[in-house]
């Protein structure tokens, strides 16, 4: 295990609007506001055909190839997730997802395109931490935290 420690810095609160797309809102938001480090919460609505990761198509294949699925119609949903700078500098967001109609959940990584459904509602938890960033593991192909 690595660790760094952070403290907070600003909170923001924002309101998506139909059709705003996570991640691209947020990272683009957190680019505007020069955020390289959050933590992040979304309530609300996700359009059908949103599209979510729900998994490695095969445990053991490297590196590995996502398994989606798409909402087949508007779901309520509720997510956390953290945005840290890429190698970049370029604020990234993983964010995982529960999306709920009924009695059925899916839950998933928002990373191939959640349109937001009439509202969406995030708080972004600004983390005050140079330490952390977002490094791509050439055998994977995920982006994993790397603590200087």
């Amino acid at each position: 295990m690595q660790f760094a420690e952070a403290k907070y810095g600003r909170v923001f609160i924002l309101r998506l609007h139909d059709d705003d797309r996570l991640p691209d809102a947020l990272e683009s938001f957190a680019a505007d506001q020069k955020i390289s480090s959050a933590l992040c919460f979304f309530i609300g609505g996700a359009k059908e055909k949103s599209r979510i990761v729900v998994g490695p198509k095969n445990d053991g294949t490297l590196p590995p190839e996502p398994m989606t699925t798409l909402l087949r119609r508007v779901h309520e949903a509720c997510g956390l997730g953290t945005i840290f700078a890429d190698e970049a500098g370029k604020p990234k967001l993983h964010m995982h997802a529960s999306f709920g109609r009924k009695e059925s959940t899916v839950t998933g990584c928002v990373r191939m395109g959640v349109d937001v459904w009439r509202i969406g509602e995030v708080v972004v938890l600004e983390l005050l931490c140079s330490e952390v960033c977002r490094a791509v593991d050439k055998a994977t192909g995920f982006e994993f935290l790397e603590i200087r």
